[in-house]
């Protein structure tokens, strides 16, 4: 049997628990997936590392000027293709410009949902990167990570926040 002044205190405690964030209820936790493998072609995963059936690939790049933009000299331009995709809405993948060490260069997320269906059933698309130094790009490689994803953070909503969120995309001068 509890005490009857513990039972008094018990709604004040509730309360206090409640808007500090510390209910049990509301636990909230926040955690990075690790990073997959670069490469030009990758199987992608999601936040556990599971394939979702879906293949990622450069299909070529090269460095030449932007017709919207020739003053700008050179810039990386790069064909991807997704094979796997079903329906309109599908998964994204960071891409990367890397130097002969695999080191980044640059990086933009391209999304299966803006390439274009191609007769194959593939869906294939181009980007368009803008670096310090174009000359230094030896490959472009893809992160098989979904980025597609975008969950809730604990910052950003306790309540309905948390869980495993895709690593985030490498800044110039990571190692891949």
């Amino acid at each position: 049997m509890i005490p009857a002044r513990l039972l008094a205190g018990l709604p004040s405690l509730l309360v206090v628990l409640a808007l500090s964030g510390r209910s049990a209820l509301w636990s909230c936790t926040d955690t990075t997936a690790e990073r997959g493998e670069a490469g030009v072609r990758v199987r992608v995963e999601n936040t556990s590392g599971q394939s979702l059936g879906v293949t990622a690939e450069v299909v070529d790049w090269r460095l030449e000027t932007h017709p919207q933009v020739p003053s700008e000299g050179n810039k990386l331009h790069f064909h991807y293709r997704f094979d796997g995709v079903e329906g309109t809405f599908g998964p994204a993948v960071d891409a990367c410009a890397v130097d002969r060490e695999r080191v980044a260069l640059g990086c933009a997320t391209v999304y299966s949902s803006q390439a274009r269906p191609a007769p194959d059933g593939s869906f294939t698309g181009d980007d368009w990167f803008t670096l310090e130094h174009p000359e230094r790009v030896a490959e472009v490689l893809l992160i098989p990570n979904d980025q597609s994803y975008d969950r809730r953070t604990c910052e950003q909503d306790v309540k309905d926040g948390g869980g495993t969120h895709p690593p985030d995309t490498p800044r110039p001068g990571e190692p891949l």
